[in-house]
């Protein structure tokens, strides 16, 4: 049996396999008992003694009914019979124990108002009665010559008998019906020999259903003489250990036994043999197979009238499933511990009156540095470990349980006997009594001290952050997108949007008033639309504070998404940019001085290149002229010849076009308009340099040379402004060799980074040499007619592409002036 009814309880209760056993063994001693009974009314009697351990019970009932018959041949009643009343007015054929003999089954009643099996005539009988009745329940009493009648029990109201319980008395009416057909039913004996026959026959039946009834006990049987011999032992036994009877007989049963087990048992044996005493011990019995499991060995003597021992009864019950259950009891201690030393968690227990300390684990012992080889801390000692600061808290705390049987949750600071100060969270729990009384209190005790520390560093933190935020004028924020409201703002965000912290968080629509009514519809549909679309949030806008000061903002966000991909969150900061906003528009106006400038810098420049301008369109003109004239001629002779003529007007057009562009080139360092980029070719652009300006150095004695580099990536580039830019670094060049002649060189290389390099050479009269660092400023010349503004602008314009420009001293004479252009300026053709 997997299970025993808890008296009284029903359905939830439990039960183990000793009290299984000692149920069999029960049924053997009942079964003596009953072969002394010789009065019908000590049945009840005997019964009640011997069952008055393992089921609940008011009384018992036994029924013999005739042979073939409805009529009740006798019937036996324990002391309480206002039960047997209520059947005054009830059919045979309708009362339960009738059910019982007919149906060879159990007839059980649990609740006698719902089972519509009792009869309404016995409800109406036990209503009349005034009983309060509880389940009873009849099982058939059958020999294998014949059906006798039944066996009944009645228990205490609210009783539930399991089936277990069913079972267990369906086995004591099989004995009680053997014994009954033995004893009693000899009255009915015809002859003496016949009767004589019969009682051998039933006895030896008896015997056969009694050595059965131990044969199928499920659990291993025996029996020893009061020496203690072994005498008999259950098929079950035998089957396990894989004995013949003779084998196991005396003393061969301790071969089963496992080596380590055998003298323990031996010797406990030996010792309730002289204290006639029952007694167990757990061994390990050898299965058939070769493999032992554990067994709980229960020894039960039984005696004679004169306190005599006479036989020894006695099981093995398998407890191997109980032992494994107990390692992994210890197995899950031992995770327990250490898991509490992994999480530095201990555990304890205190007495509610004493306030003794009753139970502490491993980890409390090493949280507060004591010994455990001196044994469990007095309340007092331990409490003594905790910081004199923080005692008084703690003693509070404690008595809130103690006196008050509340829960506690305190922390505290303990010092170690090595002076280490370690911060411990407690919780405590009382546990009371039925009557309400403390028992105890139960407890945990953690190390919080990293923990402690990390809530440190994180303040520390915060504060930092909070500082850096005011220093970068950037605020955070956390909005929630289902119920469209904050769920943070920092401290800094609340400074910039100039609401007080007190007042809590704004609401949204309050945050939308303080954005400027140009720009509040703009930056609404821009956070919508990040959210729509799950992307993140980069707006700019004004705030109008209260005070009429105008903000310029900008709003980063991104998306905070559940498991289901929808976004519940916005998460971001804000940025005051006002500064930087403010900074751009004194950058667009100084932008548009620079150009203003550049232009005049162009127009005056092109002024002095007037007669060099001059001398480089005539030339085209002059040509144009003779092609035209000689085209006439060709024309007007008296031989006219195409041929000639139109060879002569192709290249006055191809003169002409000469001279519109180079008078193209010259409008357009005229022109005064707007930053335009492109694809620019660096070689290309110094070419037409070199054309436009060969003049004024063949003016000046100055001969020109390129070296430039083959596959030069285009620049992205303001064409016009690289132009001037080159053009003032060429003039520059010329201007310093008007004195002394020499050559202007112009190269291109593909530098570092894949930057485009230019170089303008001149073998001139060199850099000031206090001076050399002055060059570029705005102002600064060393030409008498000079305005101070060709390298200033050249190098506005040189970094505004990105780039940067230097100068340095030849080896010899002159000056090389240098410009980049960066990679990401870079645009490959």
């Amino acid at each position: 049996m997997s299970s025993l009814t808890k008296r009284g309880t029903g359905e939830g209760a439990y039960s183990s396999p000793q009290v299984a056993a000692r149920r069999y063994e029960a049924v053997l001693r009942l079964s003596e008992a009953l072969s002394q009974c010789r009065e019908p009314e000590d049945l009840t009697a005997i019964l009640s003694e011997e069952l008055r351990e393992f089921l609940p019970f008011l009384q018992f009932y036994i029924v013999v009914y005739r042979e073939n018959s409805d009529e009740v041949e006798w019937a036996v009643v324990g002391r309480e019979k206002s039960l047997i009343a209520g059947y005054a007015n009830v059919q045979v054929q309708e009362r339960p124990s009738w059910q019982a003999y007919k149906t060879q089954e159990p007839f059980y009643i649990h609740d006698w108002d719902t089972d519509e099996r009792v009869p309404a005539q016995l409800k109406r009988g036990i209503a009349d009665q005034g009983l309060n009745v509880g389940p009873l329940v009849f099982v058939p009493l059958t020999t294998p010559d014949r059906r006798l009648g039944a066996l009944g029990m009645s228990g205490p109201a609210a009783t539930v008998y399991t089936s277990e319980d069913v079972s267990f008395l369906q086995l004591i009416g099989r004995v009680v019906a053997l014994r009954i057909s033995d004893s009693f039913n000899l009255r009915q004996a015809e002859a003496a020999r016949l009767e004589l026959e019969r009682q051998n026959e039933r006895l030896q039946c008896t015997e056969r259903e009694l050595r059965e009834v131990i044969e199928t006990i499920p659990c291993l049987a025996w029996t020893a003489t009061a020496d203690g011999n072994a005498e008999f032992f259950n098929r079950r036994w035998l089957e396990y250990a894989g004995l013949m009877p003779h084998q196991a007989q005396g003393t061969g049963w301790t071969t089963t036994l496992h080596p380590n087990d055998l003298s323990g048992l031996v010797s406990y044996w030996q010792g309730i043999l002289a204290s006639r005493q029952p007694g167990e011990f757990e061994a390990r019995l050898r299965r058939f197979d070769g493999e032992y499991r554990w067994f709980l060995f229960r020894a039960t003597p039984s005696f004679d009238e004169n306190g005599k021992v006479v036989k020894w009864y006695g099981t093995n019950i398998d407890i191997e499933e109980r032992k494994r259950a107990e390692q992994d009891l210890r197995r899950s201690e031992t995770y327990l511990a250490e898991a509490q030393r992994l999480t530095q968690t201990g555990s304890c227990a205190i007495h509610g009156t004493s306030r003794e300390t009753s139970y502490w684990s491993e980890e409390m012992f090493r949280l507060f540095g004591f010994d455990r080889q001196q044994g469990l801390p007095r309340f007092e000692q331990w409490v003594q470990r905790i910081h004199p600061e923080d005692r008084d808290k703690f003693k509070l705390a404690s008595d809130r349980t103690l006196l008050k049987n509340l829960d506690c949750d305190v922390e505290f600071r303990i010092v170690r006997p090595d002076g280490t100060v370690r911060h411990i969270h407690g919780i405590g729990h009382p546990v009371l009594s039925p009557n309400g009384e403390l028992v105890q209190v139960v407890g945990t005790m953690v190390d919080i001290t990293e923990r402690i520390r990390a809530e440190v560093a994180l303040k520390r933190s915060e504060t930092y952050l909070a500082q850096a935020q005011r220093v970068a004028n950037m605020g955070s924020w956390v909005f929630d997108t289902i119920r469209t409201e904050p769920v943070y703002l920092s401290t800094e965000w609340h400074r910039l949007q100039d609401f007080d912290p007190k007042d809590g968080m704004p609401t949204w629509e309050q945050r939308l008033q303080r954005i400027h009514p140009e720009d509040r519809a703009r930056y609404e549909g821009a956070f919508k639309r990040a959210i729509a679309q799950k992307s993140d949030l980069d707006e700019e806008f004004r705030i109008l504070l209260p005070n009429s000061t105008v903000r310029y903002i900008r709003s980063l966000g991104h998306p905070v998404l559940d498991a289901f991909g929808e976004v519940t969150q916005m998460i971001g900061v804000i940025m005051d940019v006002t500064e930087s906003r403010q900074a751009e528009q004194e950058h667009e106006r100084l932008r548009q001085e620079l150009e203003h400038l550049s232009h005049l810098n162009r127009v005056s420049t092109i002024g002095e290149l007037t007669a060099s301008l001059a001398h480089e369109i005539k030339q085209p003109i002059g040509a144009a002229v003779t092609n035209a004239q000689a085209c006439l001629r060709f024309l007007d002779g008296d031989r006219l010849n195409l041929i000639e003529a139109r060879e002569a007007a192709l290249e006055m057009a191809s003169d002409a076009m000469r001279a519109a562009e180079i008078i193209d080139r010259v409008r357009s360092l005229y022109q005064k308009d707007s930053s335009h980029q492109g694809k620019v070719d660096v070689n290309e652009l110094i070419q037409e340099m070199i054309v436009m300006l060969r003049d004024e150095a063949n003016r000046h004695s100055v001969t020109t040379r390129t070296d430039l580099a083959d596959g030069l990536p285009k620049v992205i580039a303001d064409r016009v402004q690289l132009q001037q830019a080159l053009m003032n670094l060429m003039l520059n060049g010329i201007e310093a060799m008007r004195d002394t002649t020499g050559e202007l060189s112009v190269k291109s290389r593909l530098a570092e980074n894949c930057q485009v390099l230019v170089s303008v050479t001149d073998a001139g009269v060199g850099l000031p040499t206090e001076k050399t660092d002055q060059i570029f400023n705005a102002f600064f010349t060393t030409k008498p007619h000079g305005t101070g503004l060709g390298l200033a602008i050249t190098r506005s314009i040189i970094e505004s592409h990105g780039g940067r420009v230097w100068a340095t001293a030849n080896s010899g004479r002159g000056t090389t002036f240098h410009f980049t252009l960066p990679q990401q300026r870079a645009a490959h053709a």
